[in-house]
């Protein structure tokens, strides 16, 4: 009998992209989701084989209407309480899952238990707010407001409740493991969502065409990426921008790729409607000569994924906060990782052996690690090559993160070891 399983994420398939998709495929298990109706349909345009799906409506309660510091933990409870109801419906269906995996983090996870007592409950730990060694207060420039250091108590609420409530938690790195309390910790196993390296590798072919200007890019041209899911100072974007009229003067042959959105994701949103982006463009003003600073906006998978592979030098700045795959896709594809010396990249790249590492608040060191690196890029073929093994040996999604997942998820399963074996 298949294994049943449902995902959980208000964002879906957010980090169970690889898993889910994995699930999904195999005649072992029988796949259902539960995420948010306007995020499933925008992530998922059509059905998806092997897999059904339960949504729900749910719109933020204004601010105005909630003490600060309780904003985000009212509406977390509220959005527990209408995947409750998704789980109802499902429940009433008589689909009785063996395991449900999901992302606690916006409250989606509060009332599982409640639906269904018998299920192996498997939270996705991605990130415990606190006070003093993380995100809040690290970067002077962009202070939280007064308030913002008594919700990071609140903010973890609904998540620490439903972290007491579950049978294990999965965290993607062991910095993000750490920044949960000690007594949480022993509960949370380490295992990245994983990079498909069958996917994500380099292409000395690949040429690419930039939609606005036509132009046409390959490896012979010195490419600088930066990637974000949008452009905001969680992931450094003001230092980078603040590094690009330096970088350009001293590589005139240089284009530089930027991906992402004009929204906030982490970061406080400026006053008004302005953007960081114009606010960035405001302070260089004619210092940057933006026909060579090309802003493509967010773009499909398959056009990401050649913009890797065309960079020779790629940008990841961070607070201290969660890792993102981008940094590690860059290094599968063989560009050389420039990135910031916080927390969640030191635990990846080594400085001068698998990429560098600079000051995340220095644009001219920036800038000058990213000249050299362009300069350089054809002797530095052993740091690549040692970014390339370092995912390959840590990060591989078949050959070591989907097993790992699955072994989590099924510990009891008669099928788990031939499972395991195909993933």
């Amino acid at each position: 009998m298949p294994q049943r399983v449902i995902f959980i994420h208000q964002n879906m398939p957010g980090q169970f992209r690889h898993l889910m998709a994995y699930c999904a495929e195999s005649s072992e298990f029988e796949v259902v989701v539960v995420g948010e109706k306007q995020r499933v349909l925008a992530n998922f345009p059509r059905a998806m084989h092997g897999v059904t799906f339960h949504v729900y409506d749910l719109t933020d309660i204004p601010r105005e209407q909630v003490p600060s510091e309780l904003w985000t933990t009212t509406n977390a409870m509220r959005r527990g309480r209408a995947v409750a109801l998704c789980l109802q419906n499902i429940r009433d269906t008589g689909f009785r899952p063996d395991v449900i995996y999901g992302h606690p983090g916006w409250g989606d996870m509060l009332h599982v238990r409640d639906v269904f007592p018998a299920a192996r409950i498997v939270n996705y730990g991605e990130f415990y707010f606190n006070r003093d060694g993380q995100d809040l207060n690290f970067d002077p420039e962009f202070q939280p407001q007064a308030m913002d250091v008594y919700r990071v108590r609140t903010d973890n609420m609904t998540q620490l409740v439903s972290l007491v409530d579950s049978d294990a938690c999965i965290s993607p790195t062991q910095w993000q493991r750490s920044r949960y309390p000690e007594l949480l910790r022993k509960h949370i196993t380490v295992i990245h969502d994983g990079i498909d390296v069958d996917v994500v590798k380099p292409d000395p072919t690949v040429r690419l065409t930039l939609p606005q200007s036509g132009l046409v890019l390959d490896r012979n041209v010195p490419v600088i990426t930066y990637v974000s899911r949008n452009l905001e100072p969680y992931r450094g974007f003001h230092v980078f921008m603040r590094a690009l009229p330096g970088i350009l003067s001293a590589l005139p042959d240089a284009q530089v790729l930027i991906v992402g959105g004009d929204e906030v994701s982490y970061s406080s949103k400026l006053p008004g409607s302005r953007t960081y982006r114009e606010m960035m463009l405001a302070e260089l003003g004619a210092r940057l000569d933006l026909s060579r600073v090309h802003f493509l906006g967010r773009v499909p998978y398959e056009q990401y994924l050649r913009i890797l592979q065309v960079s020779r030098v790629h940008v990841y700045l961070t607070y201290p906060f969660v890792l993102s795959w981008s940094m590690l896709e860059a290094m599968a594809v063989g560009a050389v990782v420039v990135g910031s010396s916080t927390p969640p990249v030191q635990e990846v790249i080594v400085d001068g052996v698998n990429g560098f590492l600079v000051d995340f608040f220095s644009p001219q060191e920036l800038g000058e690690a990213v000249c050299r690196a362009c300069r350089d890029f054809d002797e530095l073929g052993s740091i690549r090559q040692a970014a390339m093994e370092t995912v390959t040996q840590r990060f591989d999604l078949r050959n070591d993160c989907l097993r790992r997942q699955l072994a989590l998820l099924f510990p009891e399963s008669d099928a788990n070891a031939t499972v395991r074996a195909n993933a």
